[in-house]
């Protein structure tokens, strides 16, 4: 499962999702778009959105640290 978190340095959120998904032992790829252009511009076209977190898991999106969704997703209990 390839999971990528779309963030930025100062997002409260951002570091919430990172923190479930170390704490869970989920690898993810992080993707600063504060600091990468292309890859905002990449986010923006995948999930519409200009906001973080924007989190991509084996291709399908999640805006926001939706942590119901994403146990669900990674299969992860409570």
């Amino acid at each position: 499962m390839n999971v990528t978190v779309y963030s930025t340095t100062v997002c409260p959120w951002c570091i919430k999702v990172k923190d479930f998904l170390k704490a869970n032992h989920v690898p993810f790829k992080e993707v600063n778009v504060g600091e990468d252009e292309k890859a905002a511009e990449e986010m923006i076209e995948k999930s519409g959105q200009m906001g973080v977190p924007v989190i991509e898991v084996d291709k399908e999106i999640i805006v926001g640290f939706d942590e119901a969704r994403l146990r669900r997703m990674l299969k992860i209990g409570r």
